[in-house]
């Protein structure tokens, strides 16, 4: 055959072939170029094996395709006129994946310089909502430039469509819908212009606006931007908000929470619950550990299947390093599909935070091992992210009238050996892999030398989820039982004093009778006290652990915040603390400002989650500061009101002004008929107003941060000038300086037992502090501040024997019933008495003594410490990391991926604390 005629061959099989290369313009588009034809000619598909959802596959399928759409589909149907045929013999054709959540083709971000310690408080726009960290009315596509790199990766993996957006800020805008088709323009590639709304736990990486600096202050900003729009969109506001429009706008589109977090999944969760909107929240991988909780929650969620390497375990040394829990995240997240799908919980699946998209399959196959269905997976990268984004019906399944988005493979799709040879978007073909026509020849290298050493398939056994997932976590969360603590020495705190040889019984939770020689009528397990002491729970009123962020430092005030939004149930010291004889604490918000956040009051119940840690009917709290920190002496900002001791006074005068202000409008406001308010103006509801105005209601208690005692008197006077009381100055080193006055006051003091001269501040700091304050008629306790001292309260009450002269049971009161008190829940807890809260500590000696150890820390009657199960603990753990390490050695000779083993630095919190903007702590 002449060169000439195979020139004519090859250019009547380029015009043939070429339609399926060139997406057609639109038909209303002018042409300039000759004669305008239409000739766009049908695609018909035959021979292969069509799934056409998860429930439906139909063999020797049809599909008819035309302009993108799916113009036909089944098994005998008629082919029309103009058709070019596509022999998919031996094939499968499944539809293209979505992608829920993306960041592709989307210009970054570009984090500017920031620093908490030099503060901007005002906006950089104009016009648009106060806070920078809202940018409700950005469109991703204005940063939108096609990334064809990008789109042949996920490509590969799958994926004809992708929900993309700007990874940047509280409220990020919307997102683009884009379809992965390289050779189509940008109005066909581009679905939607707005697809979705997006929200996140991070600041706008283009502002330096310093509010705000925490996970809590991020939540109470998303909380105050919802209320804004809807006092904005009833027209209550006298200007112009253009975020807050857009919102409004976009309100009708489907809502993504990037999480960013286990724990911050939870909190999204918390949040969308709260304001009734079902945002579809992008979740760790982890969701696993918190199943019982997740599955409570009808939102949509999207997952990740970024499943941690596995840990290069060759260096002992290094290896003792890596935590049990890190350990158990590598056995155990490749199960997390499985487990959602156990428990029914729906679900999508996105690609995000792979390192290499190429792992993305693999990850999928590997859950499946792990018992996920291939229903599931399929529905997970179909339908259900169609769901999300409100496009069933035209993708996510091959039905009549859908977007020509499909798979070839050679193989069903989770195979392992199967592979994707084309990836069809909109009706255009993309070559994933060139198919192999050259049949398989077997054994033809079974005896070659040359060949490399085979890698030995591995198995790994799923180790069991803990409560909390990590070392010295319950297998079942510890149950209330019905108890009876025999013939041991009572310290009641109440009128009856210290009982020798005596019985308490616990039903249902509460200290149901004390005496001797109780009946056990109600097969209460039954516990030997005898020569040990039994107390009340330790009560810390000044804490900061199990939380994970401390100080909103952004504003001078952050009273909008509340500490129980950052409770971290998983936090170790929880059960250090329980091994202290610690059942309750308050957890307060850091001092950098003179106006805190809300604090928490929690039972430290080891394996709950956050929410049922907090202590039902608790009274409210919120943290004042005064001194060093909150005029930012140590800050070198000089941007932030106050820079002085006086203008920390105007602070207070300020906002408890415009809060008297703010109820009065409110007052006002709700006494009007419902035709008068039909012509008044609403006020604006604040968060930060509200918390201000219970204070001032007697509904919100205030416990102060403290040292000098020209600070303490203007604080009480300035509290006394609006007719209410500071419930409790905390720390209070100078406190004996003005001892009466806080008893007229009726203010209480949360010390220190014996620290002083640890900065100029508490120079005139002395150990007699607290005694002197009692004898005054103050009601004192000690606490902790401190992550390791609340271990030893109990040591610490002992001081007061030492120093003060107390007697042995008063000094007890110091941690138990005083604390109780300052906490107005003494009428729960802080004694031993019938009817209270069983919340007890069962010591070995007498518990002001250095050798006294907590055997028992009881709570509601479950035993969340037992001091004689410890060793069992700590076995288990050791078998378990064995266990684990050598599957870990296993799966490298497997040929898995490995990486270093991390070095995670625990973080302890104290009031003088800074977040990391950004961090998630954990």
């Amino acid at each position: 055959m002449n060169s000439k005629n195979n020139f004519n061959i090859f250019f009547k099989i380029l015009v043939v072939l070429l339609p399926l290369f060139v997406f057609p313009q639109k038909e209303y588009f002018p042409t300039n170029e000759g004669v305008k034809v239409v000739n766009e000619p049908y695609k018909v598909f035959v021979n292969a094996t069509v799934i056409i959802n998860s429930e439906t596959t139909i063999e020797k399928g049809v599909i008819v395709e035309r302009d993108g759409k799916i113009i036909d589909i089944g098994k005998d149907i008629e082919i029309p006129r103009n058709s070019i045929i596509i022999d998919k013999k031996d094939k499968y054709i499944y539809p293209s994946f979505i992608e829920a959540s993306s960041s592709m083709s989307i210009k970054e971000a570009k984090r500017l310089t920031y620093s908490t310690r030099s503060a901007l408080y005002g906006p950089s726009r104009e016009g648009f909502y106060w806070n920078d960290h809202i940018l409700s009315d950005y469109s991703a596509y204005l940063d939108y430039k096609y990334n064809s790199n990008q789109a042949k990766e996920l490509r590969s993996s799958g994926f004809g469509l992708v929900n993309t957006h700007r990874a940047n800020g509280i409220h990020s805008g919307t997102g683009i819908l884009l379809a992965l088709s390289d050779t189509s323009n940008e109005n066909q590639r581009v679905l939607s212009n707005k697809s979705a709304e997006f929200y996140s736990f991070s600041r706008n990486a283009l502002s330096n606006q310093s509010y705000p600096t925490s996970i809590m202050g991020s939540m109470a900003l998303i909380r105050q931007f919802f209320h804004d729009l809807e006092w904005y969109s009833e027209n209550q506001a006298n200007n112009k908000d253009y975020a807050i429009e857009a919102a409004i706008e976009n309100s009708l589109l489907p809502k993504i929470w990037n999480s960013g977090s286990n724990l911050n999944f939870l909190r999204a969760l918390k949040i969308s619950k709260e304001l009734d909107i079902p945002f579809a929240v992008v979740g760790s991988g982890l969701e696993y550990m918190d199943i019982n909780t997740i599955s409570k929650y009808k939102n949509e969620f999207i997952i990740p299947v970024n499943f941690p390497e596995a840990y290069d375990v060759s260096d002992p040394d290094l290896t003792s390093k890596i935590s049990l829990g890190s350990l158990r995240e590598w056995n155990q997240s490749p199960s997390n599909l499985y487990l959602l799908e156990k428990n029914n919980i729906k679900f999508s699946i996105t690609s995000m935070g792979l390192k290499k998209k190429s792992d993305f399959l693999l990850n999928i196959r590997k859950a499946i091992k792990r018992g996920l269905s291939k229903k599931s997976a399929l529905e997970a990268l179909t339908i259900n992210p169609a769901n999300i984004l409100k496009q069933e019906g035209i993708t996510g399944e091959l039905t009549k009238g859908s977007y020509a988005n499909f798979l070839v493979t050679s193989k069903p799709i989770f195979d392992d050996k199967a592979e994707i040879y084309e990836n069809w978007v909109l009706g255009v073909k993309h070559t994933v892999k060139k198919e192999n026509k050259t049949k398989e020849k077997k054994n033809i290298v079974e005896n070659d030398t040359l060949k490399k050493e085979q890698k030995k398939p591995y198995k790994i056994d799923f180790v069991p989820v803990t409560f909390p997932n990590k070392a010295y976590g319950n297998k079942e969360v510890p149950k209330q039982q019905n108890l009876i603590i025999r013939n041991t020495t009572v310290w009641t705190n109440e009128k009856e004093g210290i009982l020798k040889n005596t019985d308490v019984a616990i039903s249902n939770g509460l200290i149901a009778s004390i005496g001797k020689n109780l009946e056990n009528n109600n097969s209460s397990l039954e516990i030997d006290g005898t020569n040990k002491h039994l107390t009340a729970g330790i009560i810390d009123e000044h804490s900061h652990i199990a939380a994970s962020s401390i100080n909103e430092s952004g504003h001078n005030s952050s009273a909008e915040v509340t500490i129980e939004d950052v409770v971290n149930p998983n936090d170790i010291s929880i059960y250090r603390t329980l091994s202290g004889g610690v059942t309750t604490i308050q957890i307060l918000h850091g001092s950098a400002n003179p106006i805190g956040g809300q604090s928490a009051i929690i039972k430290l119940k080891w394996g709950e989650t956050a929410e049922n840690m907090l202590m039902k009917d608790a009274a409210k709290f919120i943290k004042f500061a005064l001194g060093e920190n909150v005029k930012q002496s140590n800050w070198s900002s000089y941007s932030r009101f106050p820079q002085s001791r006086m203008g920390v006074e105007q602070v207070y005068v300020d906002f408890f002004q415009r809060a008297k202000e703010y109820g009065k409008k409110w007052e006002n406001y709700n006494t009007l008929s419902k035709r008068q308010k039909s012509k008044t103006p609403k006020p604006r509801y604040d968060i930060e107003m509200e918390v201000v105005w219970e204070i001032l209601r007697g509904e919100r208690h205030i416990s102060c941060h403290s040292y000098v005692q020209s600070e303490i008197n203007m604080l009480m006077k300035v509290a006394e000038s609006f007719g209410i009381k500071i419930n409790t100055f905390t720390h209070i080193l100078e406190g004996y300086k003005v001892a009466t006055k806080m008893a007229k006051h009726g203010a209480g003091g949360g010390s220190f037992s014996d620290w002083w001269a640890y900065k100029y501040e508490v120079i005139d700091a002395i150990p007699y502090n607290g005694p002197i304050l009692s004898e005054a008629g103050v009601t004192v306790a000690y606490n902790s501040d401190n992550a390791e001292m609340i271990r030893r309260l109990n040591q610490e009450a002992a001081k007061a024997v030492k120093y003060g002269g107390l007697s042995e049971e008063e000094a007890w009161k110091y941690v138990t019933l005083n604390p109780a008190k300052l906490l107005r829940i003494d009428d729960k807890v802080g004694s031993i008495a019938t009817g209270k809260h069983a919340d007890l500590a069962l010591w070995s000696h007498n518990p002001l003594s250095i050798y006294a150890v907590a055997e028992k820390t009881i709570i509601e009657g479950a035993i969340f410490y037992d001091y004689n199960n410890l060793d069992a603990k700590i076995l288990d753990n050791e078998k378990e990391r064995e266990i684990i390490i050598t599957q870990l050695k296993e799966a490298k000779k497997g040929g898995a991926k490995t990486q270093p083993a991390p070095v995670i630095d625990k973080r302890y919190f104290e009031c003088e604390t800074i977040d990391i903007v950004n961090e998630n702590i954990q």
